[in-house]
């Protein structure tokens, strides 16, 4: 049976952040963990459902908390400023995200060697800063991501990459799509990009429906990204 609990957990300074395990309880054994990074709203129910589809094909899911216990947006107002916190100090990013990568690995269900990332909107950049730091993590995956780099980062990146992009995302232009690769080819990393036609940002959320601003629900891309990131993660994830 998919089990789903709350977990807390905390820097060094003491900040709680929230989010939510899921796993298999039939299976006893260590097994690969994965981490769910949320949209510019905050970990959501979106994130803990995709955690425990992941519990269904034998990880451990990990749906993580980048902005804190208790915050989490009721407009898209609020979500830009809360977002934005972490759009202007990448490096705070990163440790948020180096803390949950840490949390992950403590978990007695995860097998500490085998552990990848994957974000949507926001939590595809959180996922690729988490790579940019040169973590050591078999794999991230960005649905609909934002690529712009962070300031600083490791010259090399060791985790494999998965980007999987709207041919028409406003908030990934075709430019920035192509900087991306540049930098991972640099940098090198073993790295593919998925783009889906008639496909915008937000593709795999159904209450995504803002289609004039580019930002709306596409089945199809949804469910051929997650096929593609399934076969990524049995690749990455032994």
């Amino acid at each position: 049976m998919i089990v789903t609990e709350p977990l807390v957990y905390k820097d060094e300074l003491g900040n709680a952040f929230e989010g939510t395990v899921s796993w298999d309880d039939a299976r006893s054994e260590p097994r690969p963990g994965v981490m769910v990074t949320s949209t510019f709203v905050g970990q959501s129910a979106f994130e803990t459902q995709k955690a425990e589809l992941l519990a269904e094909l034998g990880y451990v899911g990990f749906a993580i908390d980048v902005y804190g216990q208790g915050k989490r947006a009721t407009s898209p107002a609020e979500a830009g400023e809360l977002m934005a916190v972490l759009n202007e100090d990448r490096e705070l990013l990163a440790a948020r995200m180096t803390l949950a990568l840490k949390t992950i690995r403590e978990l007695p269900q995860v097998d500490t060697a085998q552990v990848a990332a994957i974000g949507f909107c926001f939590g595809g950049k959180c996922v690729l800063d988490l790579a940019r730091t040169g973590a050591d993590v078999k794999g991230v995956v960005s649905f609909h991501g934002i690529y712009d780099p962070p300031p600083t980062g490791a010259e090399q990146i060791s985790a494999a990459v998965l980007v999987l992009h709207g041919w028409e995302d406003p908030l990934s232009p075709r430019e920035d799509t192509v900087a991306l690769t540049d930098e991972l080819t640099q940098k090198g990393a073993d790295w593919q990009v998925h783009m889906y036609g008639h496909t915008a940002h937000a593709f795999t959320n159904p209450k995504a429906q803002a289609k004039a601003a580019g930002m709306f629900f596409v089945p199809r891309a949804a469910e051929r990204g997650w096929q593609v990131m399934q076969n990524f993660l049995t690749s990455q994830l032994s």
